[in-house]
């Protein structure tokens, strides 16, 4: 007969987390680490990383080479084991957040284009809500675009219907400036 000494105990086998668990938390240091090098410089500076892991993402940025890229990734989240985690998650949230907050208002000005370009209350409405825009430069800007549009494809120069979108974007901040979240690292794109 076996003595309770010479069974292991239940306990002893929980006191750790399981091989799965210990390869799904490096998993996901490794898909943070991915998430790091969409970062620019100027974000990833202040986070103070140690020098290795800051280094570590800057010459992985670098490498394109599949195989050489994916070692570079199990070492970054190897190296991110011994940091916490939790203030890279946040910048990297807050990067992302920055991003679909500018993506949402480039969206929002080319709805506004569209809609000026094909109704003229949509100007009326767009200059309510626009308290102090200048509506001579407006309605000027709209006019070229309409006129610019009504061209053949091939005799467009487009400028005019640029033109008006930049304007709308430069209100749109001026109004609503906390809901522009810029960067100064990225620009954004015309259209």
């Amino acid at each position: 007969m076996r003595t309770q000494e010479e069974f292991p105990s239940e306990d002893d086998d929980f006191d750790r987390p399981s091989k799965s668990q210990l390869k799904r938390d490096m998993l996901e240091l490794q898909d943070l680490g991915e998430d790091l090098l969409t970062l620019p410089a100027s974000r990833i500076d202040p986070l103070n990383l140690p020098e290795i892991l800051a280094d570590a993402i800057k010459a992985a940025k670098k490498i394109t080479a599949h195989e050489g890229r994916r070692r570079q990734m199990q070492y970054i989240g190897k190296l991110m084991r011994r940091v916490d985690p939790e203030p890279l998650r946040e910048a990297v949230a807050a990067f992302k957040l920055g991003h679909a907050k500018d993506s949402l208002a480039l969206h929002q000005s080319e709805a506004w284009r569209e809609r000026l370009l094909k109704d003229d209350a949509a100007l009326q409405s767009f200059i309510q809500e626009h308290e102090g825009i200048d509506v001579q430069q407006l309605r000027s800007l709209v006019r070229a675009a309409r006129k610019d549009a009504a061209l053949e494809p091939e005799k467009r120069s487009g400028r005019a219907y640029r033109d008006l979108f930049q304007f709308i974007k430069t209100e749109q901040l001026r109004v609503n400036p906390k809901e522009a979240a810029s960067d100064p690292d990225e620009e954004a794109a015309d259209e």
